[in-house]
């Protein structure tokens, strides 16, 4: 969907006419020939579009910080992507305004794991017996996931897995906006590592377990909100906090 990073570099301007966003889809190399459909996938698969009578907007450019609702990811998985393995364990928390308003978690069967993965992770076979399948649990995250804005400690990892996985599994794909809290610590919180486990330890987020998708998730949570804490003042909405997110030159913080 290449059409899409069109879109959003001049939603990211400004809003577009109707009938500038339909020219965009007719003569893109889209999955459907028809513009009405298209623009129900690319809402399925989590672009946050807002439409009236006469134009299009992204949602994060008007929505503040405190009213949007992020989600924030981690995944264990038995391989480094999802060609050669899968994801064995998911979780996820819809955060807004400070607060904790959703969850979900779920492991997920698997055929194998390999030995340093159960080490690191302390999953094992005998775990995943009656977990659900993987089709399942993509299908229950995905409708979880809704447009929400896509948050993990290793953004690039776990968006293009799960992205990836989508895809596998004929889900479509992620296009939902995306924040990398290694990029935002950088930026709010001064650290000598940005690991998920330093800054754990370094800001007491009290959560025992490591290398497990939902405990990871929690960390994460709390390092984002120390960072959402620690913004410049002039970091009102949601692309705002993106585009801050992603400027950061170095382990300084910068406002």
């Amino acid at each position: 969907m290449n059409y899409v990073d069109k879109l959003v570099s001049k939603l990211l301007k400004s809003p577009l006419t109707i009938d500038a966003f339909n020219s965009i889809l007719e003569s893109s190399d889209t999955f459907f020939n028809n513009v009405d459909l298209e623009k129900e996938l690319i809402i399925s698969n989590g672009l946050p579009l807002f439409f009236n009578k006469n134009d299009v907007s992204l949602k994060t450019k008007t929505t503040k910080i405190e009213d949007q609702v992020f989600c924030i990811v981690d995944i264990e998985t038995n391989a480094g992507n999802a060609q050669d393995g899968q994801i064995i364990e998911i979780g996820a928390i819809k955060f807004k305004n400070g607060k904790v308003i959703e969850t979900y978690q779920s492991l997920v069967t698997a055929k194998s794991i390999p030995l340093k993965v159960q080490e690191i992770t302390g999953i094992t076979p005998d775990m995943l017996v009656n977990a659900p399948s993987l089709k399942t649990v993509l299908e229950e995250f995905k409708i979880f996931l809704e447009d929400d804005v896509f948050v993990a400690h290793s953004i690039d990892f776990d968006y293009k897995f799960v992205s990836d996985s989508f895809k596998k599994y004929d889900l479509g794909e992620l296009l939902n906006r995306k924040l990398c809290t290694i990029q935002l610590a950088k930026r709010t919180i001064k650290s000598k590592k940005y690991g998920l486990r330093y800054l754990k330890e370094k800001l007491n987020i009290d959560v025992a377990n490591h290398h497990r998708a939902f405990d990871d998730a929690l960390s994460t949570v709390g390092i984002f909100k120390k960072s959402l804490n620690n913004l410049c003042r002039n970091t009102i909405y949601t692309e705002d906090l993106l585009k801050y997110s992603k400027t950061a030159e170095s382990k300084e913080i910068k406002c």
